[in-house]
């Protein structure tokens, strides 16, 4: 039996990528505007489509809309795999060439901005715009380490990397009380706390592998070749982009934006008041205007679509 959120995130299916199962939504374009440009969701560390809940209906009427749950992550398989940036993009753009085949629009927030930027780097035929909310780039932090203290900094990641240490963990972290707290620090808005988002944060990580994927996962996300450094991709990106940072994220510094912002001239930064880490979820009748109406004007110039493309099964999974 569904629950409420999942009425609000379109036609959820399954699609098997390089042996996984993985899941995605889509909900087609209202206007039926075949010029629209589609859009993909990436969502951010631990979430999934259902933090699109509030958003996806909006877009679709006027674009056909996708959001991934990215493997390892929301209802996708919890594959023991070399988890990684590039692996993801790498998803996102076989999901592009199976189901849709014309540039889109990716609106990612905070991993899924990192996934979406990667994407347009390795993949400039798939993407005719980037939206950003919050925007890592874990290179940065190892710059900031004096060279003197990296083998000390290498060996505590080590043994946090333990699954001694990750098993009891991430026990401990699914607890709908600890996500709770957790939520209170990505949030600067304690209203937008609700048990439905609890809910969409707790539920995947009962699912069977969720404690393997979780310690692949987390040992990933400390590795040298988890990312690829933003600053050195975004020199070389020449789509439109929408850098979106809420003022009170405390888990990525609003003081990056304007430091991303001098390495490409067509990066727009829009900084918000009074929001956290997730503008999209927490503010949505402030976001989703804001970037219907940047696609309308970025993104606006038609493009033609790619030849044998399936329109007739587009959103539809391969048999």
């Amino acid at each position: 039996m569904l629950i409420e959120w999942q009425h609000r995130v379109g036609n959820q299916r399954d699609w098997v990528w390089r042996g996984w199962q993985t899941r995605y939504t889509y909900i087609r374009n209202a206007s039926q505007n075949p010029e629209a440009t589609p859009i993909i969701l990436l969502h951010g560390f631990g979430a999934s489509i259902g933090h699109w809940r509030q958003n996806l209906e909006v877009f679709s009427q006027q674009h056909t809309v996708y959001a991934l749950d990215m493997l390892g992550w929301g209802a996708s398989e919890k594959a023991p795999v070399n988890y990684s940036v590039h692996m993801w993009a790498e998803q996102v753009y076989d999901f592009w060439k199976a189901f849709i085949r014309k540039p889109v629009v990716i609106i990612g927030n905070s991993l899924g901005s990192l996934v979406s930027i990667t994407a347009a780097s390795a993949y400039p035929d798939m993407v005719q715009g980037l939206v950003m909310m919050s925007l890592p780039d874990p290179s940065l932090e190892q710059e900031a380490i004096p060279p003197f203290l990296r083998p000390t900094v290498l060996t505590i990641k080590n043994f946090v990397a333990s699954p001694l240490f990750l098993k009891p963990l991430f026990y401990f972290l699914r607890q709908p009380g600890v996500l709770r707290r957790w939520a209170a620090i990505a949030y600067a808005n304690p209203e937008a706390i609700t048990d439905e988002l609890i809910d969409i944060f707790a539920s995947p990580a009962q699912d069977r592998g969720s404690v393997r994927a979780f310690t692949a996962l987390f040992k990933a996300s400390i590795g040298a070749n988890f990312s690829p450094s933003v600053k050195a991709i975004l020199p070389n990106l020449n789509v439109p982009m929408l850098l979106i940072w809420g003022n009170k994220d405390r888990f990525v510094p609003p003081s990056l934006a304007p430091i991303f912002a001098q390495y490409n001239s067509k990066l727009e930064i829009l900084n918000l008041d009074n929001i956290g880490h997730c503008p999209h979820d927490e503010s949505p009748e402030e976001i989703n205007p804001i970037i219907l109406d940047w696609i309308s004007k970025s993104c606006k110039q038609p493009v033609p679509v790619a030849q044998n493309s399936p329109a007739d099964t587009e959103g539809y999974v391969n048999e």
